[in-house]
Formats: structure tokens, sequence, C-alpha cells
């Protein structure tokens, strides 16, 4: 009977040692152990000898066919007989440590190491299953096999990298092998089963031993991507335990990664980022209970979301940290660079209808605080309640702060779509009505509140262009009355200016805007005026172009804007403090300004007199010179000599006169326009007669 019994194994494996029809020898043992309840048992003990005999000479020689084969035949004996394997017999033994070695074994596939997962599985699974009276069982045979399942973590991680070549890869839309992702599908059951063997706690050391390497040690990415899908795949397990590990290798990743350029994201990166966002995501509850993981994690996700292979994954650990994370307060710094990361990604959407809704619902809380506080019924309860009303503003600043942000980085990355067909446009339908009813309101008296709103109002000017042009008679009435309310805000200045750089090509804007300038500077402290020399200067550049404007209207306001300037502020606030160099003060400044725009003015003045209604310009010319002259004549005098004075003037007039004989060298009623506010001034210009006596008589020659 047994000799019976076992003549088609004997032969079989007669036939298997034999070489010649080794395929076919183990296809028949293979059937033969499905059909066969014993022969498992039988062929449990030829393990030793297959060992020996075949697989350690293939696996030194790299015989893949031998191997593949052996490995298909131990699993399928394991796997068809679990009670024998728990017995942990020598034959046992052998026979896991056997496959363990062919998981472990280097192929340019998968398919070995798959091959052997089904009876790992199996095995796991049935040690598992022994409770009640076979609880001492249970822990009698996970105290032996633990340093097998132990090892096999690490046999499975290193096969569930991918090769060098593709972890170099830098192809765009790069993603993992077909057949590693066959085997990592695999592997999820087994890896929670090896978890829950080993304990979460001792597999998570196990996959992080000694932690990730440090800046000067590399780890090879592909390493790290394969233990962050080990990990991903027991996170369930881990979180049932209860038991939180040291999240610091995560954060230590994250933050690395968060700092990358986007230009890096390419190729085998954009893989190991989404297997990292994985893990953020299934982890996001423990993760997001420490604020100072705020910043880098958002940072981190926003910056994946615009890459194909990572968008997704990024998504939905987003969406789940924004879930779980308690409240955090970040530094408005911090915010404005979250902000400016998600704005720039929602600004790659293709689907404008789309985009619109989520940068809608991105700005919605903003919008929602900004409502409530211009709310006719929030003022009396203000009065009330001055702590909640200082909570509310301290909201609104931070929320208006994050509408400028958006609005400033859909200009940078939109800037090649027309404004008609972007989405500011319909942000910015929503965003002006209820910004105008705080400018009007009481509120503006907060000095962050202004400063905020000011800046959402400069750049939503600057990214809508010619779309803002029916709503800046408003923008600039709320600015001149706020400010004439509220002179200590130099933000009004700031956002005047800045609100023209888009919208100077309009004749009604260039007329409409210095006589708001004038209002703002002949009201403004000239303490706050010494701060914004930069600004004045580019609002004198400005008047200076628009003084050649064929628009009457709009030359002539520039004009008096210049003229109105020089007077009220300049000549007479430099007559207070002829004494006064200190740097940052509005008598400096006044004479940089001047020093710096002279020339230009100058030049813009004779163009201005060599076009079409010039004899309207010639007395506020003439008044404008006869001020520029008065500036350099006390400027003469004091410590400000070397940076303007009489020879300063020279040069620009004979600038001018050159510009004129080139221009329109019989328009010698231009130098006479020049010539004679100087001639009728209270000034003594004998000496600037004398040094430009060269230009006059060359002009006249």
């Amino acid at each position: 009977m047994t000799r019976t019994h076992n003549t088609p194994s004997s032969l079989t494996l007669h036939q298997l040692m034999g070489g010649t029809t080794f395929d076919l020898a183990i296809e028949v043992l293979v059937e033969l152990v499905t059909r066969h309840e014993d022969l498992p048992q039988v062929l449990l003990y030829k393990v030793q000898l297959l060992r020996d005999t075949l697989l350690k000479p293939a696996l030194l020689n790299a015989d893949f066919k031998v191997v593949s084969g052996l490995a298909c035949l131990m699993s399928e004996i394991g796997q068809a007989a679990p009670c024998l394997i728990v017995e942990a017999s020598s034959e046992a033994l052998t026979l896991t440590e056997a496959l363990l070695s062919c998981a472990s074994f280097p192929s340019e596939d998968w398919n070995i190491a798959d091959s052997t997962v089904q009876f790992w599985s199996t095995f796991a699974t049935y040690i598992l299953s022994l409770s009640g009276n076979r609880q001492n069982d249970r822990n009698r045979v996970k105290d032996i096999f633990l340093p097998v399942f132990s090892a096999l973590v690490d046999a499975l991680v290193l096969r569930a990298q991918v090769d060098e070549s593709t972890s170099s890869d830098e192809s765009p839309g790069l993603d993992l092998p077909d057949g590693l992702l066959h085997f990592r599908n695999n592997l999820l059951e087994l890896l929670v089963d090896i978890c829950q063997l080993l304990h979460p706690t001792t597999f998570v050391s196990k996959l992080f031993f000694g932690g990730l390497p440090s800046s000067n040690i590399s780890m090879p990415l592909r390493e790290i991507e394969a233990k962050l899908f080990a990990l991903n795949a027991v996170s369930e397990i881990i979180l049932q335990e209860g038991e939180a590990f040291d999240f610091s290798l995560i954060m230590q990743l994250v933050s690395s990664f968060s700092v990358r350029p986007s230009s890096e994201l390419k190729g085998f990166i954009c893989v190991v980022y989404r297997s990292l966002a994985d893990v953020v995501g299934s982890f996001s509850r423990w993760i997001s209970i420490f604020p100072s993981n705020g910043r880098p994690l958002l940072l981190f996700l926003a910056g994946g979301i615009s890459e194909p292979i990572c968008s997704h994954a990024c998504a939905s650990a987003l969406r789940k940290i924004y879930e779980d994370a308690p409240a955090w307060n970040l530094a408005l710094e911090d915010e404005e660079e979250v902000i400016s990361a998600i704005t720039v990604i929602l600004g790659s959407v293709p689907n404008k209808e789309l985009q619109n809704k989520l940068l809608t619902q991105l700005l919605s809380s903003s919008y929602g605080v900004l409502s409530k506080l211009v709310d006719d019924d929030v003022e009396s309860s203000s009065r009330q309640s001055p702590a909640t009303y200082t909570r509310m503003l301290s909201s609104v600043t931070r929320g208006l702060y994050r509408i400028g942000t958006v609005f400033s980085h859909l200009e940078t990355s939109l800037s090649s779509v027309p404004v008609s067909d972007g989405p500011i446009l319909s942000l910015l339908t929503a965003f002006w009505p209820i910004l105008e009813k705080l400018f009007r309101s009481e509120h503006m008296e907060n000095g962050s509140l202004a400063v905020a709103a000011c800046r959402a109002l400069s750049v939503a000017v600057q990214s809508s262009g010619e779309h803002f042009m029916l709503l800046l008679p408003s923008v600039l009435e709320c600015l001149s009355r706020n400010f004439l309310s509220f002179q200590s805000h130099e933000c009004y200045i700031r956002t005047e200016i800045y609100s023209s750089i888009i919208t100077d090509g309009n004749k009604f804007v260039i007329y409409m805007r210095p006589r708001t300038r004038f209002t703002l500077i002949r009201g403004c402290h000239k303490e706050l005026l010494g701060t914004c020399g930069t600004l004045l200067e580019i609002s004198f550049q400005k008047a200076a172009i628009c003084c050649t404007a064929m628009h009457r209207g709009a030359a002539l306001a520039a004009m008096s804007y210049l003229s109105g300037t020089c007077a009220v502020v300049s000549l007479s606030s430099m007559i207070e403090t002829v004494n006064c160099n200190s740097q940052g003060s509005f008598s400096v400044v006044t004479v940089q300004v001047v020093s710096h725009c002279g020339e230009g003015l100058l030049s813009n003045l004779v163009y201005a007199l060599l076009g079409v209604a010039a004899m309207s310009r010639v007395h506020k010319c003439s008044t404008i010179l006869q001020q520029l002259a008065a500036i350099c004549s006390l400027c003469e005098r004091t410590s400000w000599k070397g940076m303007l004075c009489w020879k300063s003037l020279q040069g620009w007039l004979n600038s001018a006169v050159c510009l004129v004989i080139t221009l329109k060298p019989n328009s010698s009623s231009v130098l006479f326009v020049l010539m004679d506010p100087l001639l009728t001034s209270n000034i003594s210009i004998s000496k600037l007669l004398v040094r430009g006596k060269d230009s006059v008589f060359f002009f006249f020659r």
C-alpha cells in the first residue's frame, strides 16, 4: 500500500531531481498536492532534500526557473497543511526558511515573491485563529515563528521596491509597474496579519528601526517609498490599537518635501510624494493634533495637488486633515504661504466652472466674517461686548489678507488668461460690494483692519485691470473719505498710488486720480509722508507723464496735483525744517523726490507745451517751474545742496532746451515759457542765468 501510494510522487521527485523535465515535474506535484490530502505530509519530509540539492544551488546561481518552480511547490505544500507547519517540526521550520529565501530572491519581476504570499497569508491567518483552549498553542507558535515573520517583513519590503532604473526615472507621468502593483495588492492582507502577530508597535519599529537617515546619510527613495506603502497598509490596525507612534520620522519627510521646488516634482519623486500623502491621510487624526505640524503639512499637501500622480492622494489627505485637525491659529505669514500654494494649484484647474467653485469655497469663510462685520447690527452689539468685537476684527483682518493673497496669486498664475475668461472677475463681483461697505464704515478706524483692507483692494485692482474701471470712482472716494477721518493710516496713500499701475490708461481715471492724491497728501501728517518716499516718487513720475495727455482736463489735473503738492507740502515744510537733514524726515524725502524726478518733470512739461492746446497749459507750467526754482534756491543755502541746487536746475534746463530744438526747432516761444517764470519770480536767478547762458545763446543762434 505504502509503495503504491508513494509511487507517483516518488517518480515525479526523481524526474524533478533529474532536471530535464523540471517544469513538468513541478506542475504534476502541485496538482497532486491539491488533490491528495495525505501527500503534503509526505512531501514535507522531502523539503530538506529539495532545499539542499536544488534550491541552494539555484539561489547561488540565480537560476530563476528552478527558484520559481520550487517556491510554487513548497508554497502549495505549506498552504495545503498549515496545521503541520504550526507544529514547528524541523521539517516545518525548513519549509518556512526555504520559502523565506525564495521571497527574498531578487528577480526582474515579482512573480517568485508573489507565489509565496498565499502560503504566508494562510499560515498567519491560521495562527491568529488559534483561540480558546488553544490560546497556549497560539502563544507558543507565535514565539517560535515571530523571528520568521520579522524577517519576512524585511523580505517583503525589499521585494516591494521598484528597481533602480525606475527610482531614477524622471519621466512625466511615471507610475509603478503593473507587476509591482499586482504584487502589492496581494500583500495587503498579509501585512495586516503580520502586524497583528508582531504587534503594531513592533511592526512600526521594524519598518523604521533607528529612524530615517540624517541629512548626511542618504536612504534610497525606493526603500522609503516601500516602507511608506507597508505602513499605510497596516494603518487601520495601528489606529485600532490606539497607541500612537513617534510621527517625527514622517514629519521629517513631510518637511523635506514641502520645501522642494515644484520643478523637482517629477518621475519617481511624485510616486514617493503620493505614498507619503497616503500615510498622512491615514494617520491624519494623530498627526494633526500638533499645531507645529500644521504649516509643513498644508504646504506639502497643497504642493502635490497639481501633480496628476499624487493629486488624489494629496487632496484626500487634505480633506482628512481639515476634518480631523483641531482649530489652528497659524501666523499670517504661514497662512499666506499656505493659501498661496493652494491658490496656485486651483489656478491650474482646467475646468473653469469647477475652478470658480473651488475658489469661492476657499474664500467663503472670509466673505462670511467680512459680511458679518459690516452688518448694521454689529456696531451696536460691539459696544456691549468689546472682547467679541476685537476677536471679530482679528478674524476679518485675517480674512482680508487671505482674499488679497488669492487675488495676488491668481494674477500671477493666470497672467496669460484674459480677465473676462478667468475667475478673478467672478470673485471681484462678490468681493467688492462687501469691501465698499467696509470702507464706508467706522470699523476702518482700526489700523490693522485698514492695512488689510487696503492691501486687498490694491491687489484686486491690479489683478482685475480694466474691469475695475467702473468701480474706481467709488474706490477713490472711499480712500479720500477714510483718510480724512483716520489720517494716521498710511495704507490709504499706498493703496491709492498702487491702484494706478493698471488703470493709468483711462483718461477719466487720469483726470480724477490727481484730485484724490492731492486730497490725501494735503491732509496727511508730514511724519507719515516721510515714510512714503518711494511711493511719492512714483506718484510724481506718473503725474509728470500725465501732463502730456491729449485729454486737456487730465493734463491740467496732473499739473494741478504737481503744483499743489509743491506749494502746499514741499515749500512750506522745507521752510519750517530748513536745518533738518535727518534721514526719513519729510524735508529730506521732498528733496530726494524733486532731485530724482526734476529732469523728467521738466522734459514732460516741455513736451506738453509742444502739443495741442498748449496755451491752456502755460500758466500751470509756469507755476510749476517757479516752484522748482524756489526749491532749488532754498536748497542752495542748506546742507541739502549735495542733493539739489542751482546746478541741478541748470542741467534740467539744458536738457529741456535740447529737447525743444530736437522736437520743434522753430518753437522759440517755448523757451520764453521756460524762462519767463524764472525771470518774474521773486527769487534771484542771476546765478541761474549766468550758468544757463550757453543754453540760451545756443537756442537763439
